[in-house]
């Protein structure tokens, strides 16, 4: 019994699936945060392409 209980603390299996579910997360998390900050971005500029265009068709017609 005792074998198999020091068997056990020695398997470092468990804790390599631990450490890539992290990095996984962390990885999500950033790709997250850079895509929200890149979305505002580019509402905005689709909003001033969107104003310019309708300048532009006010003025030709």
């Amino acid at each position: 019994m005792l074998n198999k209980l020091l068997e056990f603390a020695k398997d470092e299996s468990g804790a390599t699936a631990i450490e890539y579910g992290l990095i996984a997360a962390l990885v999500s998390v950033a790709a997250i945060a850079a895509l929200r900050g890149m979305g505002e971005s580019l509402s905005n500029l689709f909003g001033v392409v969107s104003g310019e265009l309708s300048a532009a068709v006010i003025s030709a017609g």
